[in-house]
């Protein structure tokens, strides 16, 4: 019943930045861990940002003083800003929900949301 709702994606020069949004419908964001996951053509899918319930954010290092997660709780929307691309950024960004234990821990081996086909970011050299 989860539904993801993307924009934002696109192509840019490396350098360039972008706003990533994932509207979410079926279950609010301001209970679960919410996090912005990547996955480039032959490359496994990592998470490149999370944030808590209360906020707090956590960031991959090869993303870290690039890419900025947020979250609107009252829209249910998570948002990525992605600065400073780079061509290895390229991929497919999906966003997803882990349930939560207390407001600061996520527990990522029970992602409750489903891969779509979420947005793509292509930066060229």
């Amino acid at each position: 019943q989860v539904q993801l709702m993307y924009s934002g994606g696109g192509s840019v020069q490396s350098g360039g930045s972008l706003r990533l949004s994932c509207v979410v419908s079926g279950l609010p964001v301001s209970t679960y861990c919410m996090a912005w996951f990547r996955q480039a053509p032959g490359k496994e899918r990592e998470r490149v940002a999370s944030i808590t319930r209360d906020a707090s954010p956590s960031y991959a290092d090869s993303v870290k003083g690039r890419f900025t997660i947020s979250k609107d709780n009252d829209k249910n929307t998570l948002y990525l800003q992605v600065n400073s691309l780079k061509p290895e950024d390229t991929a497919m960004y999906s966003c997803a929900a882990a349930e939560s234990v207390g407001g600061n821990a996520c527990i990522w081996g029970r992602i409750v949301t489903s891969w779509g086909q979420g947005t793509q970011v292509t930066v060229s050299s």
